[in-house]
Parts: structure tokens; sequence; C-alpha cells
């Protein structure tokens, strides 16, 4: 093959077919994406959760993740988050002509990689090529089905006095993003993409009465909050002290004139759990390395109907909103 992707890989030929054969197919590998059709059958008979998403992150490569690692994470999230266990991708690729095939090798081989970790397999997909200056470099899009494992998951379930959870710190990969395209990237702070399957599969296995679960990606934890609650009787109250934020992101956010409760996690989650069973959630959570910052930062409330708010680290109060504007742009 050629060191640059040309507009002949994307004209469904011989250029494409051996795309396909020779880079995609190997790497990947497994019966379903054998078969090379537009779609694939698969093993089913029960309810099932299906989502979606496109990845157009800008740089395609930074600290701690790329494009590749990031569509699957992102979606087999998604799917977890419904209750859902994943075990189907779908990955389409728009290429810029002229894109370096050695570039793609490494996200082809980073897409292996966290599917074989979160133990999914990529079964079809979709590849075009658009004319430079078009595409910036590559944009994915991935669908993902699951097995409905464990229904009933929502916001309004969530009751007066319940423990609000969040597995880890909070804005590392929108910061980590943001220096990396700033070319300000100092330090050791790193995106926190990863897989969370495995650990929402156990915590929602103690049967603990879980409410409802949520990955807060864009717009951060205080827009994911605020989401929990919208026009609803109940509000959420969290603490400052309570909310873990890396020391190094929060340096980086007050350089940047960024607020971490904004700034998107691509490898956390948010629980909302009955108060007498949050410590063993928190314990669950604790056992693998993506929650092992795990901590209970506030709780429901029928105070503040239908607000987010939070007691400051000088004792006061702050009402946070959802975001408003983009604050940070082609971060997933």
């Amino acid at each position: 093959m050629e060191e640059i992707i040309t507009l002949d890989y994307g004209s469904g030929g011989k250029k494409t077919s051996r795309l396909i054969e020779e880079m995609i197919v190997p790497a990947w590998d497994n019966p379903a994406l054998h078969e090379l059709g537009d779609g694939a059958v698969l093993d089913g008979g029960e309810k099932l959760c299906f989502s979606t998403d496109s990845f157009v992150v800008n740089p395609l490569f930074f600290p701690g993740g790329d494009i590749g690692k990031l569509s699957v994470c992102g979606t087999v999230n998604d799917v977890s988050m419904c209750g859902g266990i994943p075990k189907y991708l779908s990955c389409a690729f728009i290429i810029e002509e002229g894109f370096k095939v050695s570039d793609l090798e490494k996200i082809i081989a980073s897409i292996r990689k966290a599917a074989d970790h979160a133990g999914v397999q990529v079964v079809t997909g979709d590849t075009k090529v658009v004319e430079k200056g078009r595409g910036d470099g590559i944009y994915i899009n991935t669908a993902g089905i699951g097995i409905l494992k464990y229904p009933g998951l929502s916001p309004k379930n969530i009751k007066e006095g319940d423990a609000v959870i969040v597995s880890g710190t909070v804005g590392d990969h929108g910061t980590a993003v943001m220096l990396s395209r700033s070319g300000m990237m100092e330090g050791d702070i790193k995106s926190d993409c990863a897989a969370l399957n495995h650990m929402t599969d156990k915590i929602l296995s103690l049967n603990a009465g879980v409410r409802v679960l949520r990955d807060p990606t864009r717009g951060g934890l205080a827009t994911t909050l605020n989401e929990f609650i919208e026009g609803s009787e109940l509000g959420i109250e969290i603490e400052e002290g309570l909310i873990p934020v890396a020391p190094a992101v929060t340096a980086a956010c007050d350089m940047l004139g960024l607020d971490p409760l904004y700034c998107a996690n691509e490898g956390k989650l948010i629980a909302v759990v009955p108060s007498d069973k949050a410590d063993e959630v928190l314990n669950a959570m604790r056992q693998f390395p993506e929650g092992e910052n795990a901590a209970l930062i506030g709780h429901v409330t029928a105070r503040y109907p239908g607000k987010l708010t939070m007691k400051t680290a000088l004792g006061g109060g702050r009402i946070l909103q959802k975001l408003t504007g983009a604050q940070l742009p082609r971060i997933c």
C-alpha cells in the first residue's frame, strides 16, 4: 500500500478491497466480520441496547488515547449506561485524501486493543474517502449493540436522600485534549478514556438499587447532573470539597480559563444510588483501575427543585447551570 490514502481507496474498487482485506480485517479478525457484508448476522433473541456516536476529536492522537480508542470506549460506555452488556460494534471511517497510512494503522490497532479490553467485537463497517481539505484527517462513526441485562435505569427513579457518586477525577479528558491542541502540554495530564462496561456490570450486579448511570462526556459533571433533575421536583446538592479533581487538572483549567466541572470525561460515570448502598457501590468501583478515585459527592434534595447547587470550599453556595455554548469543541 501507498504511504497516504488517495481517493481511489474510497472508490469501492480494488484499493478499497485491499484496504479492508489487508489492514482492517486482519486487525479486527472475527467470523462475522469475515463475511464482509454491509451488515452482520449476530446471535440475539433478547432485548437489546443500541447506541451510535461519531468522533471528530482534534488532535487525533492525545495523551491517554486517540480517536480509535475513543470511538470504542465512547460507544461501549453508552451501551453500558443503559444497563446493557456490550457485544458488537460497527465502525465507519471517513478518511481525507492524503491521510498517512501509518496513522491509519495506529488507529486500527488502537480500536482492536480497546475492543479486546472491553470484550466486544467490531463486526461490520464502512470506509469512505473525501477530497483533500474536506475531511480533517479522519472521522469515525461507531454503533454498538448489547444485551439488556439491567433494565429500568432512569433519572425518573431518583428519590430524595439518594447519594450521588462519581467514579473518579473529573475533567481529565477535556483538559488533556485542550492542552495537547494548544501545544502547551506539560506534566502527566492524560485523558481518562476507558471502557467502563466491566465496572458497570459489577456495580449493577450488586442489586444495590442503582437508580441511574450516566457517563459525563460533553458538558461534564455539572451538565449531566442538571439533566438528571431537569423539570423535576427534586434537586441535587454537591460539595466542592468532595469532588475529585487532579491538582494538575485544576492548575491547567485555571491557566486555560476552564471549569473542570464542565470539562468532558471519557472514562468516568455518575451513579445515583440509595444512600444506605453508597459504600457498597463505592467499594465495588474501587476494585477497578477506572474507579480507584470514586467518591460520594452529594445527595438528592427537595430543597431546590430542578436545581443543581454546590457548597463551595469557602462555605458559600453556587447554582450550577447546564453548559451554554461550546466550551470545548472537537473533544470527542
